[in-house]
């Protein structure tokens, strides 16, 4: 087990780098379960995430190898359609790989999934849409096992835009006779290019960035190469961290277009934004201003970066009120924000923060990705020494985050625990 040791009040000056999409290169590699041959995925990034989605493609017989920040490929053996409990446990995305299993072979059989410890993440939008595909599915002793000859165009409509559900559905459809419509899907930038993948690989996918996906089915597809997006949530977070240490930072590599309400709320809080075509810099003012934030689907405030926004909101001039209407119970890091000194009070859904004048060092515990993210920021400002704990969790999403940090200034250092 490993830690992270912060010694906060360091101003973060300087450029960093922002790597590949983590939500979207997850997406990206079941894709290439649909054709038989040799991809390769550039700017992937070093994750934790990305090594067990190449785990459970390798328990299939595909052969994977990362170098460089490329992931290479190769599908032409595939001999087992099954992704085991024991490796998805550790991850929700691992779901993504039912819709081209069934799509392609007409067998899968694929645990329910684990992940961030926090909260019901039904897979239902999932199994219905591809049961919608006719597929026949039953729940067998914790796994998804899912059955059909061959799957049908049809029109499903979404009780929310879940990105999950959309993506497996598409992948789902891209080889099903006849048109699939999804309605209400999720306009995500992340879809979008799995879309624009599919599409490359000889897909006919048209509506991709709106809430009506329409997939007219092929009948093969064909190997492709695809470069990854930018990762909006690293960059949001990297703001964030420049905000709330007083800092000026620039990030590269980056799309903001994809951080729209990041921008627009960090505005709000008093920064001042010099916004290029692949680049933000952030110059943070001597006051946080309090500004009230509700998550929403995409393009609204990103829900990945609700927790980030109350570890800034916590030394705000004042009072801010975070609603966080995509995962109700998203709210395991406000106790460990509470013990570096945070005014947090929730409600149900509603979180309310009373911006402090400092937070002070302490020791806290990692719950999830986005809350590990939060304690770090915290940590960033925090008076003295802030050890957060369980960082396995920040190395599924962030890439040597601690490293990125230490170019622009910060304490940050790993070292080994015996605490779990």
């Amino acid at each position: 087990m490993e830690k992270f040791v912060i010694i906060g009040g360091k101003k973060l000056s300087g450029s960093v780098e922002i790597s590949g999409a983590k939500n979207s290169v997850l997406a990206l590699m079941p894709a290439t379960i649909l054709a038989s041959g040799t991809y390769k995925i550039y700017n992937t990034p070093d994750l934790r995430d990305v090594k067990t989605m190449s785990q459970v493609l390798m328990e299939m017989g595909i052969d994977v190898k990362f170098e460089s920040h490329v992931l290479t490929i190769n599908t032409e053996n595939i001999s087992k359609f099954e992704a085991p409990y024991e490796l998805v446990k550790k991850m929700r995305a691992s779901i993504y790989v039912l819709g081209p299993l069934v799509g392609r072979f007409g067998y899968a059989r694929v645990s329910l999934p684990g992940g961030c410890a926090w909260g019901p993440r039904p897979v239902d939008l999932h199994i219905e849409g591809i049961r919608k595909l006719g597929a026949e599915i039953d729940l067998d002793s914790g796994y998804i096992v899912a059955k059909a000859n061959q799957l049908h165009g049809t029109k499903i409509h979404l009780d929310k835009p879940s990105v999950g559900a959309t993506g497996n559905i598409m992948m789902a459809s891209v080889l099903a006779k006849g048109t699939t419509v999804i309605e209400n899907a999720a306009k995500e930038p992340e879809i979008v290019q799995l879309g624009e993948f599919l599409n490359s690989m000889g897909a006919k996918i048209s509506g991709l960035g709106t809430d009506k996906i329409e997939i007219e089915g092929v009948d093969e597809l064909h190997p492709a190469d695809v470069e990854t997006i930018p990762d909006r949530i690293e960059a949001g977070t990297f703001l964030v961290a420049g905000a709330i240490t007083s800092g000026k930072i620039k990030i590269e590599k980056c799309n903001p277009s994809h951080l729209e309400a990041v921008l627009i709320k960090l505005e709000d809080a008093g920064c001042h934004l010099n916004i290029g075509e692949d680049f933000v810099e952030l110059e943070a003012p001597d006051e946080i201003k309090p500004v009230d934030v509700t998550t929403a689907v995409y393009p609204g405030f990103p829900t990945d970066m609700q927790a980030q926004w109350i570890a800034l909101m916590s030394i705000a001039k004042g009072t801010s009120v975070i609603t966080e209407t995509i995962f109700y119970d998203r709210f395991k890091h406000v106790p460990e924000l509470v013990r570096l000194g945070a005014d947090i009070e929730v409600n149900e859904n509603v979180a309310i923060v009373r911006g402090v004048e400092k937070l002070k060092g302490a020791k806290v515990m990692s719950t999830d990705l986005r809350a590990s993210a939060s304690l770090i920021l915290a940590g960033l400002v925090a008076e003295g020494k802030t050890e957060v704990l369980r960082i396995y969790h920040i190395d599924r999403g962030y890439e040597r985050i601690e490293e990125k940090l230490q170019r622009l200034g910060a304490q940050i250092w790993r070292e080994k625990t015996d605490e779990f």
